[in-house]
């Protein structure tokens, strides 16, 4: 058996250029084909990144494919490649795009600070501390 290169092992997290955050925003995915009209479907994000995201789609892309998405909220258009296709076979597959430049504002959202872990004060499943306003004051009067 051979090994791994070392790239590959280890915290994939710690490769990543931008924190991943978990939100659905509805995109659509333009496509254009050299011999054919261009193609679009309206879809979904998975995760989202400052880089790009994981989107559930339909169409069937290739790894390195050139794609323009859009948000139907804003109508802002950024072009970007597809980096990674899930190898399950489904109605839709998890694909993975990547922006020809990082464009953060696209998405509409404010992303962690690079240093941000599920550790951090902020995140949701750290301890909560107990409330320190009594629940009882107005019956008091």
């Amino acid at each position: 058996m051979g090994s791994f290169p070392p790239s590959n092992s280890g915290d994939q997290n710690a490769q990543r250029r931008s924190q991943r955050v978990i939100v659905k925003v509805s995109v659509m995915v333009l496509a254009g084909e050299a011999d054919k009209k261009s193609v679009s479907e309206e879809t979904r994000t998975v995760t989202v990144n400052a880089h790009g995201a994981m989107i559930l789609l339909g169409l069937k892309v290739s790894i390195g494919q050139l794609l323009t998405l859009r948000n139907p909220r804003t109508g802002e258009e950024v072009a970007c490649r597809v980096v990674y296709v899930s190898p399950h076979e489904s109605e839709k597959r998890q694909v993975g795009v990547d922006f020809m430049n990082p464009c953060p504002r696209f998405w509409r959202i404010s992303f962690p600070p690079p240093d941000w872990t599920t550790q951090s004060p902020e995140a949701k499943g750290s301890p909560r501390r107990p409330a320190s306003t009594p629940q009882n004051s107005k019956q008091k009067k």
